[in-house]
């Protein structure tokens, strides 16, 4: 475990915490994780008639996770549109391939439902690119990145809050891959399907989860940066002592 994610741990504990979650894990504590990964049915859609019955189904839940996946960009300025639109529940992971199926209406209507609550992570940037292919007003969007303070979790990536919060890691392997190809590996249709899937898992872990105290969570919020400040300080103290014993006088 590295040492600021040790000293996150004190600070909690500290505080005592009314919840069972830790507030940072270190990357190599989860790299020492088990392997969790979407075990249900895994369904690409590209074509008119897939995504209908796709919607048919989704259209019907009250709770599913999301995300989207885009070709790499490497230079400055440049952009690319979605590629890919996850969406998830405990049983089934639609893949939608948007540079073949397009972003309907229908699909756009279902982002919009105030009915059917949709949980993403860092969601702004995801309905972003989504709204620049067909616009709607959100509803009933919720973030993780937003809500998870209140149960004392400091880390936002999705593979630290998954771990954080069953103690099992996800694959990011597939990350940077090209998601413009007209068909996915099985490696990306599996990563894609996975990361939608554990945002659900979380949101709804969460659920179940008592929130910190608002007074508590700010607390820990404000020992998390005075930690960070104090570890930045002390790496840029040792970047000039080395450089000192490098150049002496």
């Amino acid at each position: 475990m590295g040492q600021n994610s040790r000293m996150m741990q004190i600070a909690a504990t500290d505080m005592k915490k009314t919840n069972h979650f830790q507030s940072r894990i270190s990357k190599e504590d989860v790299n020492a994780l088990p392997l969790a990964a979407f075990k249900g049915r895994v369904l690409v859609v590209n074509n008119a008639a897939g995504a209908e019955d796709a919607l048919d189904y989704l259209e019907q839940q009250e709770l599913v996770g999301v995300d989207t996946e885009t070709r790499p960009a490497f230079n400055r300025g440049e952009r690319h549109p979605t590629a890919l639109l996850q969406i998830a529940t405990r049983e089934r992971c639609y893949l939608f391939q948007l540079l073949q199926v397009g972003f309907t209406p229908r699909m756009a209507a279902l982002f919009a439902n105030p009915d059917i609550c949709k949980v993403g992570l860092a969601f702004k940037d995801d309905l972003a690119g989504l709204k620049r292919l067909s616009p709607f007003v959100p509803g009933n969007c919720v973030d993780l990145q937003r809500i998870v303070l209140a149960y004392g979790i400091l880390d936002l990536g999705l593979q630290k809050m998954f771990a954080i919060v069953f103690g099992r890691r996800i694959s990011k392997a597939q990350q940077l891959t090209n998601w413009e190809l007209p068909v996915l590996s099985p490696e990306q249709a599996a990563y894609a399907a996975t990361d939608a899937w554990a945002t659900l898992l979380i949101y709804q872990e969460l659920q179940k989860t008592k929130k910190l105290p608002k007074k508590e969570y700010t607390a820990l919020r404000e020992a998390d940066l005075r930690l960070q400040q104090q570890h930045q300080q002390e790496v840029q103290e040792q970047r000039l002592l080395a450089i000192a014993q490098n150049n002496p006088q």
